[in-house]
C-alpha cells in the first residue's frame, strides 16, 4: 500500500499516538457511518469510495502495528541469542522457540472487524470494485482534497460607505455536518471591514466558513461587494461623475450651479463669461474616491458633465429673433 501514513490517520480521524483499541473503535464507527447500504443512490458512489478507503487505512495501520510487533520480538530474540553466545550457554530449545512464537502472535492486534451484514446486503471491502485498495484510496483522496462549493452572498454598500469605509455585520445560514453524518442548518454572523475606496465586485472570503458536505473540506463563505445606486454621482474607476442639465439660454447667457460632495462639502460655480456647450466638463481635483491600495490620501476626481437642454419647440418670432442674434456669431 503506497499511500502515506499521514493520510491513513486523516481518514480515520486519529493521531499517530492513538492506541490500538481506539483505532479499532474509530474504524467501527466510520464503517457504520459510511456503509453504502445506508446511503441514498445520489451519494452511494461517494459512500463506497469512503468505505473502501476507511477499510484500507485500517488494514494499513494494522499491518504497521504487526510489523512493529514482529521487529520487537526479533530484536528481543536476537538479544537473547547474543547474550547466550557471550555466556557460551546452550542454544534455545524448541520449547523456548515455541514460547517466543506465541509471544509474537500475542503482540499483534486482532484483524479488522467488518460490521455484520444482513443476507440481503452487499459486504464491501477494500478490494471491491475493480482496481483494488489503491484505486479506492485514490477515489477517496479526491473527495478529501475537494472542497464543498463556496457559499456566495452579496454585501450592499452605499457610495458614501465605499468612500469613507465602514463595518458591515452580515448574517447567513450555512450547512454543517453533524456527528452522525446528517446535514443541519447553522446561523453565522461575520464582520466585514470595508476599506475606503473598495470597488464593486471586491470579494471577501472567510475560509472554511461556508457549507459542509460529507467527505469534503468545508467550503468558503464568499461575500461580493455591490454598490447601491447613488442619486447624484456615478462611479467610474476612482472618479465620481455628476451630470448637470443646463437650459440653453443659461448656457449662452450665464448660469450659477452648486452641488455637494460625498463628504457633504458644498461646491458653487458661476458661469458669466464662458459659454457652456454640449460635452462641456469641469473637474474638481482630488475630491473623488480614495484609491484603494494607493498612496496615503490619494483620491480620484469629481467630473461634472453638463448636458445642454435645447427647447423642443420655437415660434416663428423666436426663430427670427435667434437668427438676428446669432447671425454674427462664429
Amino acid at each position: 500500500m503506497g499511500n502515506p501514513p499521514e493520510l491513513y490517520y486523516k481518514v480515520l480521524n486519529i493521531t499517530r499516538d492513538t492506541p490500538p483499541q481506539e483505532i479499532r473503535a474509530a474504524y467501527r464507527c466510520l464503517v457504520r457511518q459510511w456503509h453504502p447500504d445506508k446511503h441514498p443512490p445520489e451519494s452511494k458512489t461517494e459512500a463506497e469510495a469512503m468505505f473502501k478507503a476507511i477499510t484500507q487505512a485500517y488494514e494499513a495501520l494494522l499491518d504497521q502495528q504487526e510489523n512493529r510487533a514482529v521487529l520487537r520480538a526479533c530484536s528481543l530474540d536476537a538479544g537473547r541469542r547474543s547474550c547466550a553466545s557471550a555466556d557460551k550457554g546452550p542454544r534455545a530449545t524448541d520449547t523456548e522457540k515455541a514460547a517466543a512464537g506465541a509471544r509474537t502472535s500475542a503482540a499483534a492486534p486482532p484483524p479488522p472487524c467488518t460490521p455484520p451484514a444482513r443476507e440481503s446486503q452487499k459486504v464491501y471491502s477494500s478490494t471491491d470494485v475493480g482496481g483494488g485498495g489503491r484505486r479506492a484510496f485514490a477515489e477517496f483522496s479526491s473527495y478529501v482534497v475537494r472542497k464543498a462549493p463556496p457559499l456566495e452572498r452579496k454585501v450592499e454598500c452605499t457610495l458614501e460607505e465605499l468612500c469613507a469605509g465602514c463595518r458591515k455585520e452580515v448574517r447567513y445560514t450555512r450547512d454543517v455536518v453533524t456527528k452522525n453524518g446528517l446535514i443541519a442548518k447553522k446561523e453565522v454572523t461575520q464582520i466585514i471591514r470595508v476599506k475606503p475606496g473598495w470597488k464593486k465586485g471586491t470579494k471577501v472570503t472567510f475560509e472554511g466558513m461556508g457549507n459542509e458536505r460529507p467527505g469534503c473540506l468545508p467550503g468558503d463563505a464568499v461575500f461580493t461587494v455591490s454598490a447601491r445606486k447613488h442619486k447624484a454621482f456615478k462611479r467610474q474607476g476612482d472618479d465620481l461623475v455628476l451630470k448637470a442639465e443646463v437650459p440653453l439660454v443659461s448656457a449662452l447667457t450665464g448660469w450659477s450651479f452648486s452641488f455637494r460632495l460625498l463628504g457633504g462639502e458644498k461646491v458653487s460655480w458661476t458661469f458669466r463669461d464662458e459659454v457652456i456647450g454640449p460635452g462641456y466638463e469641469k473637474v474638481v481635483r482630488g475630491e473623488g474616491m480614495p484609491v484603494a491600495g494607493g498612496k496615503r490620501g490619494a483620491r480620484g476626481d469629481v467630473r461634472v458633465k453638463f448636458d445642454v437642454v435645447f427647447p423642443k419647440n420655437l415660434t416663428d418670432e423666436q426663430r427670427r429673433g435667434l437668427v438676428e442674434i446669432l447671425r454674427g456669431c462664429a
